[in-house]
């Protein structure tokens, strides 16, 4: 909302995967705050703030998921959710994104379910239509961040450099994700980020293994998103299930672990 006016027209983007839908009712929020309020990140559990964003600072992980088709990707999904898994992102690109999204959220009504690699206005509205509860972009469309601004849809920027951060978080981004994160250096980089923003939530994606997650959420990540980690390569291609089932447990429990041994949480 800008002037306490929602933004009704939008100029689109050139990337246009999925044909453009009618535009949908958006429940805004009232939304108003100072630049880097001395509220922490990780108590940000106000009833203002969407649930998808309560969930993922509770949960310290996004399991990132991509498939080759709707049968994989569901049984993958499933696996994962049974592990501990509670919130999950579904790459743009998996075949039938629509349809699972439409499926897990009615399977799994306490999940929080999204879509990643969101990157134009008109696939956002269709998504969002669908069931996703939150989008994730590689990098700021802020047709997306200004269209989502104080809604109850979450919109995670994905942002690399400390100009990136700051004009995202002034545009309205409640969260960003640092992408790519392993490239940047880690979770050094992390810590580096947090001193000069200690109050902007920020989730690390990228390249994040298990062993790992611990290490990024001491370093001040509100959340880590994980891919492989989760929905190993091999499994995935021998349909072994039990194993992603078996990995999505030992990240939860090595997050779960890690943000009861930070002292900050």
């Amino acid at each position: 909302m800008e002037g306490g006016k929602a933004i009704l027209s939008i100029s689109r983007s050139p990337f246009r995967p999925f044909s453009p839908v009618p535009q949908t009712t958006i429940h805004l929020r009232h939304y108003s705050r100072s630049p880097l309020s001395a509220v922490s990140p990780l108590h940000t559990t106000s009833s203002t703030l969407p649930e998808p964003l309560k969930q993922i600072h509770k949960a310290g992980i996004v399991a990132c998921l991509r498939a080759q088709n709707v049968k994989t990707a569901v049984e993958a999904a499933h696996a994962a959710l049974a592990g501990g898994v509670s919130v999950l992102e579904i790459v743009i690109t998996t075949p039938g994104a629509l349809e699972i999204i439409k499926v897990l959220c009615k399977d799994y009504p306490s999940v929080k379910f999204g879509i990643g690699t969101v990157l134009n206005i008109e696939d956002a509205r269709k998504l969002t239509k669908a069931g996703a509860q939150f989008l994730m972009s590689p990098c700021t469309v802020m047709e997306i961040l200004h269209w989502f601004r104080g809604s109850e849809i979450l919109y995670i920027p994905g942002v690399m450099t400390p100009t990136e951060i700051f004009s995202a978080y002034n545009a309205g981004a409640e969260v960003v994700k640092v992408y790519p994160v392993s490239a940047l250096g880690g979770e050094k980089y992390i810590s580096t980020l947090r001193k000069p923003f200690p109050t902007i939530p920020m989730i690390a994606s990228q390249g994040i293994t298990t062993g790992s997650v611990g290490k990024y959420i001491n370093a001040g990540a509100s959340a880590v998103v994980l891919s492989d980690a989760i929905f190993d390569k091999e499994a995935m291609i021998k349909e072994d299930f039990d194993e992603i089932k078996r990995l999505a447990h030992l990240v939860t429990i090595e997050a779960s672990l890690a943000r009861k041994g930070n002292s900050k949480l």
